[in-house]
């Protein structure tokens, strides 16, 4: 059997919190006592002021300390509250701002289209919203949210902004896919306003980084046509309605040939944001046939 160990003896404590109500109650008597009690000025008066002054201040402070964080403690809550208040309403400005200017884009664009569809009354005309866009940063082709069921055909023109946007190339039963005229593969008949001098416009993305685009084969034997000059779409073109406008002539250069000129045209539409258009649903081709 193993030898019995001794249990060592249980040290008797007492608890904290009695130790702490025990200064309380004495706190609380000494002060009791300096108000019930008008000790004589004597050498006892002197220890108790010794002893009881210093606790008096000494309860004060430490009440005034409480009272302070609590004050403390609740301004802070309030400015919290008041700073999730702020950051509230200052989303829903931001939220405002965010609408009144998308809103104002689009007025500012409708009324474009308002202008624009007073320009060329002469024309049947549709709008529509651009839903997609080129792979680069320029709207060089994009998709509209209107096809066949629309009445839109390939070939039907696209204005926007001041001018000829493009053509539709490509149609779907709810959307159409356009090719505008800043593409590389794009060539449109056009001719200069003042002289009515034919030339070609041809598409150019890597120039579009200056905003113009090229044109060429321009018959100006009298040297009228100048920088500033309207160009239009000419009558000759086979795909596109006559005096639609195309641009501003940019800068101007006799060809090597000394038969020809050649240039750059600033197009009148923002290739670099689009949103709504306005297709003509009457063709070149119809038209012609008609006349």
């Amino acid at each position: 059997m193993s030898p019995l160990v001794p249990r060592k003896k249980e040290k008797f404590s007492i608890p904290t919190k009695y130790y702490l109500l025990v200064v309380i109650l004495v706190c609380m008597l000494l002060l009791l006592v300096t108000f019930l009690i008008d000790i004589p000025k004597t050498a006892s008066n002197s220890v108790l002021g010794y002893t009881i002054v210093p606790m008096q201040k000494g309860v004060s402070s430490i009440g005034s300390y409480f009272v302070s964080r609590k004050e403390m403690l609740v301004q802070i809550s309030t400015l919290q509250k008041e700073n999730e208040d702020l950051k509230a309403q200052i989303d829903e400005l931001n939220n405002e701002n965010i609408q009144l200017k998308q809103e104002k884009f689009e007025l500012v664009s409708l009324r474009e289209l308002f202008e624009l569809d007073a320009q060329y009354s002469d024309y049947k005309k549709t709008g529509a919203r651009v839903i997609a866009g080129g792979t680069g940063n320029w709207f060089d082709s994009f998709v509209i949210n209107k096809g066949s069921k629309d009445g839109i055909e390939p070939d039907m023109n696209v204005i926007c902004g001041s001018g000829l946007c493009g053509r539709v190339v490509d149609v779907g039963p709810n959307w159409s896919r356009v090719m505008s005229i800043i593409d590389d593969t794009s060539n449109v008949s056009a001719m200069v306003l003042s002289t009515s001098d034919n030339l070609i416009v041809s598409g150019d993305l890597e120039s579009m980084k200056e905003n113009h685009i090229r044109f060429s084969d321009l018959y100006d034997e009298d040297n009228k046509v100048a920088v500033g000059d309207k160009v239009v779409t000419s009558n000759i073109s086979d795909k596109f309605l006559p005096g639609i406008l195309v641009g501003y002539i940019s800068s101007i250069e006799t060809d090597p040939n000394n038969l020809t000129k050649s240039g750059y045209i600033t197009p009148v539409v923002d290739f670099h944001h689009l949103s709504e258009v306005l297709v003509i649903t009457e063709k070149k081709q119809e038209i012609s046939a008609k006349e």
